[in-house]
């Protein structure tokens, strides 16, 4: 997603089809426009002309994690500062998430955290080199729960292969999701990936340190089981 002079970079997000994603940019309130017009030179992180250099972006040396799809951002928050050692990129394409996630971050006084209103797979394909992440998370990324869109979901054979490449050896990716159907697809995938292990053997245990999401809560509220596919970046050569 080119910047074009655009303000905080948020006019386009780039994507390929089938889209994996819903365009949310209504509903923003007051607060969540005046973080974004504040606060974006801070905390926004907008592509420039070359891939993005962390350290250059954070000032330090780090392990760097991408978080996708964020929403409001509670979690992105909660995470980031009990682990001030790692650096976060949250990418998401809710407009008014990410203002309230500026505002969050500026009131914490947090500076581990970049935030992109983006495709999340333009982003990792074009813009992180390969073996540069620690960590990928996602956590309940949208079901597309009909039959007839289960093509638009995030997880797929070149998203996993993808991920994987972005991932330094020994790194992980972590997802989780309510719907049992979507937790089988992704077992699936990493399983089939060659640069995964699931040392799991299936689902994994519930992390103690990963907050209960509003997402979350609202499928353990239907009764559905959470499920967590955590799987390895393996060593090649």
């Amino acid at each position: 997603m080119a910047a074009g002079g655009n303000h905080h970079g948020l006019a386009s997000v780039r994507h390929e089809p089938p889209r994996t994603f819903k365009h949310r940019r209504g509903r923003i309130t007051a607060g969540q426009r005046a973080a974004l017009d504040a606060l974006w030179p801070r905390y926004g992180l907008d592509p420039g002309p070359g891939p993005i250099d962390p350290a250059t972006v954070f000032g330090r040396h780090a392990p760097v994690v991408v978080e996708i799809g964020f929403g409001m951002g509670e979690a992105t928050l909660t995470l980031a500062a009990a682990d001030p050692e790692r650096d976060v990129i949250a990418i998401d394409v809710h407009t008014p998430g990410a203002g309230a996630l500026l505002r969050d971050l500026d009131a914490a006084g947090l500076t581990n955290v970049r935030v992109m209103v983006a495709d999340a797979q333009w982003v990792l394909r074009e813009l992180l080199s390969p073996g540069s992440l620690q960590e990928i998370r996602v956590f309940f990324p949208d079901p597309w729960p009909k039959g007839r869109h289960h093509k638009r979901r995030l997880f797929s054979a070149p998203f996993v292969a993808l991920a994987a490449s972005r991932l330094r050896p020994g790194g992980r990716l972590h997802s989780a999701t309510d719907w049992a159907d979507y937790a089988t697809q992704m077992l699936r995938l990493v399983e089939a990936e060659p640069l995964l292990h699931n040392s799991f053997g299936g689902p994994a245990p519930r992390p103690a340190w990963r907050p209960v999401t509003r997402f979350e809560q609202q499928g353990l509220d239907k009764g559905h089981e959470i499920v967590d596919v955590i799987a390895e970046r393996i060593s090649v050569g």
